[in-house]
């Protein structure tokens, strides 16, 4: 799977999962730093927004494929993100005919302490 440029641009890479979407990974950069010491949360969101893209892909794909447009986007923050690797995961919660809802979450030592989480919808336009 390729990402856009704007993943590349954040560093973000996949590693891949047995059966699953891919889990992200984005590393402390100047190109994603906030205020000294932290992730911008610009950084975080677009993390969360790829990974959210990622995954619904991988949903898609096992079904045969589909273009996807995004509805809208919603990032809570829940922490400040460290000088560290961050982690994202996408979950597709609902996959129907011409709605999606997916759900990222962000993380860094521990996914059980997220630094952000969003909640997305896109429409599906099937091939």
């Amino acid at each position: 799977m390729t990402l856009p440029p704007y993943a590349e641009m954040l560093g973000i890479t996949l590693e891949p999962r047995d059966g699953g979407a891919p889990v992200l990974v984005m590393p402390f950069a100047a190109d994603v730093l906030g205020r000294p010491g932290f992730l911008h949360g610009g950084a975080i969101a677009g993390l969360l927004e790829v990974a959210a893209i990622v995954s619904l892909r991988h949903a898609l794909a096992e079904e045969g494929g589909g273009r996807i447009k995004p509805v809208n986007v919603t990032v809570d923050f829940m922490r400040g993100g460290r000088d560290k690797p961050t982690h994202a995961e996408g979950i597709v919660t609902r996959l129907g005919t011409r709605v999606a809802n997916v759900e990222a979450i962000a993380w860094q030592d521990d996914r059980a302490k997220p630094i952000a989480h969003a909640r997305m919808n896109y429409l599906i336009a099937r091939d």
